[in-house]
């Protein structure tokens, strides 16, 4: 009796510490936020409320235009991020010449902090930064890239690629390192293209590690909050005024503690119901393959 259950505490004693960090890093802060959005802060007393924080998210126009954004942020960024890093990858794994150099290059910004990204980025994007210098080498006059309300999603989205490629690129490249490379040469025996086998064998292959990428990049990119309060602060017009950001600025800003932690579970209840969609879409297409 005492034999079969010894490995039974053997796997709960090397569990408990990440499961213990999961409770109390995780699911306590959920619950947590969940807990404080029924309650709202009247003449400094704590009161319940019950559902009416969402309620009032429900008319609330400044909430529905930050969903918007949040929206197309992450259903442009993430394909863009997922592709670059993919193509990166298959590059790293090559030999040519200047390999090296370039596998280096593009580690860089493993390396380098996110806030000390953001402010590097924030010099070469002013107006007499180094980004407007070269296009205006090429006679294209400077443009506003933070300060515009056309382009600064799409500035913050640049930032956050440059930052995130080469992170999701080490993924994609241990994903690269498991196909055997008998595949490839029996491919290439039967005259396969390289693009034939980029599609029929590589992607396919590699389903498992893209679904991680996938989730784990949907999920960083919705929760993206850094770049947004260093460079824009949800600004101009609103227009980087993503989730994350407006309910930092309900509970800090406006002291509405009650309302930014609505916002947050809205945020965990969204994330969960794209991340289950994400597997359930890539598991059928699993089981028809």
């Amino acid at each position: 009796m005492s034999r079969s259950r010894s490995p039974v505490l053997l796997i709960a004693a090397l569990l408990a510490p990440a499961l213990i960090g999961l409770v109390v890093f995780r699911l306590y802060p959920v619950a947590l936020a969940a807990s404080d959005s029924l309650f709202n802060m009247v003449r400094g007393q704590q009161v319940f409320v019950g559902l009416d924080n969402y309620v009032s998210l429900l008319t609330d126009r400044t909430f529905w235009k930050s969903m918007q954004v949040t929206f197309w942020f992450n259903l442009l960024i993430n394909p863009i991020q997922i592709a670059l890093a993919l193509g990166l990858a298959l590059l790293y794994v090559q030999n040519f010449k200047g390999v090296t150099l370039y596998r280096v290059l593009f580690l860089i910004p493993i390396g380098v902090s996110l806030p000390t990204a953001v402010i590097i980025w924030r010099i070469m994007l002013s107006q007499d930064g180094l980004v407007n210098g070269l296009i205006g080498i090429a006679g294209a006059p400077a443009q506003p890239w933070l300060t515009s309300e056309s382009l600064a999603l799409y500035s913050i989205i640049a930032i956050a690629t440059w930052k995130g490629i080469s992170y999701w690129m080490i993924f994609i490249i241990g994903g690269l390192q498991t196909i055997a490379p008998e595949i490839y040469d029996a491919a290439r025996i039967d005259g396969v293209k390289s693009w034939q086998r980029l599609i029929f064998i590589t992607i396919p292959l590699l389903r498992p590690t893209l679904l991680f990428v996938l989730v784990a990049d949907v999920t960083i990119n919705f929760l993206l909050f850094a770049p947004i309060f260093m460079l824009t602060q949800g600004g101009p017009a609103d227009s980087t005024n993503v989730l994350m950001y407006e309910a930092y600025k309900s509970g800090f800003i406006f002291g509405d503690m009650g309302r930014a932690m609505a916002i947050i579970v809205v945020v965990v209840a969204i994330l969960l119901v794209i991340v289950g969609l994400q597997f359930r879409l890539l598991s059928n297409r699993e089981a028809r393959s």
